[in-house]
């Protein structure tokens, strides 16, 4: 399988295939709203806001896997977007880990494992790069702010 295999619902009950980004780079990430990671949700914006013309895309999934996030999809979105300005596609809520995590995210850890091969993540703001091909190119951890991101973005670009 292929990251453009799998089908992902955005916050407002849309559903649609990751095919709909190929040949165009991505930023995976997991997210909360009320994690004390939440203000990078105002960088990711920022990098979005500078690199989408060039194609990246940069997709928030949030999740209360870890107990800090808001309601429903919808609810998490509307926080983004008046809190941090949030201009990217944000998702339904949904589990990252467990027999009950959404399916992308089990492949995404399976192409990307953690620190020592964990397949798990670990905490809310884990990003994953994924390049123009579809392979997903890097993992980075929840405290790696997404402007350390930049070098390896500017790779897939």
């Amino acid at each position: 399988m292929s990251i453009y295999d799998y089908s992902v619902t955005l916050d407002n009950g849309t559903t649609y295939s990751l095919s709909k980004y190929r040949g165009q780079p991505m930023v995976i990430v997991n997210t909360a709203t009320k994690c004390g990671f939440a203000p990078q949700f105002g960088q990711l914006e920022e990098i979005y806001k500078q690199y989408q013309n060039q194609g990246l895309v940069i997709l928030g999934f949030p999740s209360d896997q870890f107990h800090q996030e808001i309601g429903d999809g919808q609810a998490a979105a509307a926080a983004c977007r008046t809190t941090y300005g949030v201009t990217f596609p944000m998702h339904a809520v949904g589990p990252v880990n467990g027999e009950e995590a959404q399916p992308l995210f089990g492949y995404l850890t399976e192409k990307a494992p953690g620190a020592l091969g964990t397949k798990k993540i670990k905490w809310n703001f884990t990003k994953f790069l994924v390049d123009r091909d579809g392979n997903v190119v890097a993992r980075f951890a929840p405290k790696t702010t997404p402007d350390k991101m930049i070098p390896a973005i500017k790779q897939v670009l």
